[in-house]
């Protein structure tokens, strides 16, 4: 039963209460369609839009951003190992796959009983130490080994890594805290929060066409990302399905690292537009590069000015992060911002949830980042303060759970 449906249903139902279970995606669909022919408001197109729970890869990934974002890591109780991970991501991918579709699990919060599906996903991850606390070192991948240090690096332990990590966007905020409350919930037990981060985007429909997002400095943020139509998309973000032997279970999954950055808004926002636009290498108005052309008009590196240097300076964070300058080197990037008040310093808590998305981190993540920390610009304006590095699986086919193929290796 969807969530619309139970609102009206419990008008009807009065003081006799009504008990609502997990239903399928198909079932779903049935009851929203069913709940409008009703006499039910039509959902908004943000309400009604709804993300495949199972597929050759987890949603959430070349998902479309969504405007609102939970990051949330679990560690395993003391005591807890495969057997309790199996039946938690059991629990886990039994909610999502009800929530994702608009449905209403059995013990319900009520939060978003009104809300449709609203490009609602969950992503789940295993982090380094899970492999260690269920007795599954042997498929462990190599990829997850630890990300290396970096100069611009303040990194809290206690904000980073994780046995277990799993990423909820929606673009309905109730949504979102909906299925972060749910998963919450279902961990009882089995593992406990270790961190959580909450995130943002500007909404859909906020802008006449839709539009890059921008973050907290104004900057347009995510131009040139790969795109599910490029040849070597695949290749980029996801483990071959040819992945065999121990890590077989990781075939068409993807790596997620996950960095928290701050920004120094006080100090970025005393630049001049000019400034700032020096230190991108991108002009603030549409995310043009300053060598000319429109915002998805490729960088020309070699593209001089009139006093004879080059248009895009050397130290750019365009210049440095672009796969041309890093032998190929991609990431699909799928950022929040976030804004968690003032800091004790007094200077604003906020910047960017980073998530990139890989196929192997050894050859997207870090030669990149290598790169940035020698000699980028931006490097002045921020700061990275918590880390993370995840396996996720590919996804589900119908009647399995996310990692199954992993906890029943």
């Amino acid at each position: 039963m969807s969530r619309r449906r139970v609102l009206g249903t419990l008008g009807a139902a009065g003081a006799g209460g009504l008990v609502v279970g997990a239903v399928s995606g198909a079932g779903i669909a049935s009851a929203v369609s069913e709940g409008s022919a009703a006499g039910a408001p039509a959902l908004t197109t943000v309400g009604s839009t709804e993300v495949m729970f199972h597929g050759k890869h987890q949603a959430g990934i070349s998902t479309p951003l969504q405007s609102r974002g939970h990051l949330v890591a679990f560690d395993l109780v003391p005591g807890a190992g495969r057997k309790e991970a199996a039946a938690l991501l059991r629990r886990w991918s039994a909610t999502a796959r009800t929530l994702m579709a608009g449905g209403t699990p059995g013990t319900d919060t009520g939060v978003s009983l009104d809300a449709g599906p609203s490009s609602l996903t969950l992503t789940f991850g295993f982090g380094r130490t899970f492999f260690d606390r269920t007795g599954l070192t042997a498929h462990r991948p190599s990829q997850l080994d630890p990300l290396p240090a970096f100069s611009s690096d303040v990194l809290d332990p206690k904000q980073s890594e994780g046995d277990l990590w799993v990423q909820i966007g929606a673009n309905d905020a109730l949504v979102a805290f909906h299925a972060l409350r749910a998963v919450q919930k279902d961990a009882a037990g089995a593992a406990r929060v270790r961190w959580q981060m909450n995130g943002f985007n500007r909404s859909a429909g906020a802008t006449a066409q839709p539009m890059t997002a921008r973050n907290l400095m104004g900057q347009v943020d995510g131009t040139n990302n790969p795109v599910p139509a490029q040849a070597s998309f695949d290749q980029q973000i996801y483990v071959p399905d040819t992945a065999s032997g121990a890590q077989a279970w990781m075939a068409g999954g993807s790596y997620a690292v996950v960095r928290r950055i701050r920004m120094l808004l006080d100090d970025w926002e005393g630049l001049s537009r000019e400034k700032q636009e020096q230190v991108i290498g991108r002009r603030k108005s549409d995310g043009a590069p300053l060598s000319g052309g429109s915002e998805t008009t490729p960088l020309d590196l070699n593209k001089l000015g009139a006093d004879g240097k080059t248009v895009i300076p050397n130290n750019a964070h365009s210049r440095i992060s672009a796969p041309a300058q890093n032998g190929g080197a991609s990431m699909l990037r799928r950022p929040f911002s976030y804004h968690d008040g003032i800091a004790a310093d007094g200077t604003p808590d906020a910047g960017l949830l980073f998530i990139a998305w890989q196929a192997d981190p050894l050859r997207g993540f870090v030669p990149v980042q290598r790169k940035l920390d020698r000699g980028d610009a931006l490097s002045t304006f921020i700061r990275h303060e918590a880390s993370g590095l995840f396996a996720v699986p590919g996804g589900p086919a119908t009647g399995e759970y996310v990692g199954q193929r992993l906890l029943e290796a």
